[in-house]
């Protein structure tokens, strides 16, 4: 969930660009990873939480087009919602509000002329979900002053098509679902086959803290479209329908880097499993372990991560030591680092950080200490 002072900046904005007060304010949650990166598309095991920093949309009926100001940009857009609606050139983010609005009209949501004004406090480029938290936040502002109350799991889905159709990302469903169905207090992990969440308590002496690497990162400019077609390269060479299905032994004698792609997949599933299990029982040692096989196999397999990242890391886990753990977290290639480790460390590890590593971006260092929020919904 966002901080107040996000939901003041989309109220101010609401007033100054379209005045009065709004019929409603929705938001939805960015979200951290704790261990399961690359699963989702091929339909394996994600172990993610709802951070509390998100997206604010103060909405209101009215017009004949779709009217919105985007508070933290200084932009606008407007669209006729019953006409053709499509894309815009480039990475602008304005194609993810268009996208839920073609999605939910495809969906058979009446949507109206309304007056959307939006704000975020997730940092954009981090990994933690910006996109996904403000698809959520519009699906759920829109299909609400239509008078439509669309099923969480299903308005994750048609904002995963949005993102596919409109911003040219072919993520998986892990960011929408956790930011559509998070619960307080608890990870959760999702089963990104039958679409099937179950809650992981995370403990009150345990938190999770964000350091963002100061690497700005682009999915859609990057190679993650790149590792999906690797990934279903491998599944096809094993002959199963995704790498879920997979046993290392069927990815012997595929070429590479298809075979390393598989495997971080296949062995990634089984220790996302294992992480429930281990954070379920407040196991910290085994937890720790996991986190950093996972980080290892996201550097030498799939080849996601940079020299900062993987600088931070170690400098994470040698403060944590036997009692959490660290890793990247996103889709990679720059980002946020994510740790987990026992509430009384949170202060040394945070100064031993402060102390030892520099954003190569020159910007100041971002360390969140969290827990688990919930997910999208309409504020009182």
């Amino acid at each position: 969930m966002a901080e107040p002072a996000t939901v003041k900046r989309a109220l101010r904005a609401f007033a100054e660009r379209f005045g009065g007060t709004p019929d409603l304010v929705a938001q939805a949650p960015g979200r951290v990873n704790l261990i399961g990166e690359h699963t989702d598309y091929n339909d394996g095991f994600v172990l993610p939480m709802a951070i509390d920093r998100g997206t604010v949309v103060a909405a209101r009926l009215g017009g004949g087009n779709v009217r919105v100001v985007a508070a933290d940009l200084a932009a606008e857009d407007s669209f006729d919602p019953n006409g053709p609606i499509a894309p815009l050139p480039g990475a602008d983010w304005r194609n993810y509000v268009r996208g839920m609005v073609a999605m939910l009209r495809s969906e058979g949501v009446a949507v109206a002329g309304c007056e959307l004004a939006i704000a975020g406090d997730v940092p954009q480029g981090a990994g933690l979900s910006s996109s996904a938290s403000l698809e959520m936040a519009v699906g759920t502002a829109v299909a609400t002053l239509a008078g439509r109350a669309v099923d969480p799991t299903r308005l994750a889905q048609l904002a995963q098509r949005a993102e596919h159709d409109f911003a040219g990302c072919a993520c998986g469903i892990m960011d929408q679902l956790v930011s559509a169905r998070a619960q307080a207090s608890a990870a959760l992990l999702i089963d990104c086959r039958s679409l099937d969440c179950r809650a992981v308590p995370l403990p009150d002496e345990v938190t999770v803290l964000i350091v963002h690497s100061g690497v700005a990162r682009g999915l859609v400019d990057s190679a993650y479209n790149e590792r999906r077609r690797q990934c279903e390269a491998a599944a096809a060479f094993a002959g199963v329908p995704a790498l879920r299905d997979a046993a290392a032994d069927q990815l012997a004698g595929l070429a590479e880097p298809a075979a390393r792609r598989g495997r971080h997949v296949v062995t990634e599933i089984a220790r996302t499993l294992a992480a429930a299990h281990a954070l379920a029982n407040v196991d910290m040692g085994t937890l720790g372990r996991l986190m950093a096989e996972s980080h290892a196999s996201m550097r030498d397999d799939f080849e996601i991560t940079t020299p900062e990242i993987d600088a931070l890391v170690s400098l994470l886990q040698r403060e944590i030591g036997g009692e959490g753990g660290a890793r990247m977290t996103g889709g990679g290639f720059g980002g946020c680092v994510v740790a987990v480790l026992p509430a009384r460390q949170v202060d040394a590890v945070t100064a031993a950080v402060q102390a030892g590593y520099r954003p190569p971006n020159g910007a100041p260092l971002m360390i969140h200490a969290c827990r688990p929020a919930s997910g999208a919904g309409l504020l009182a």
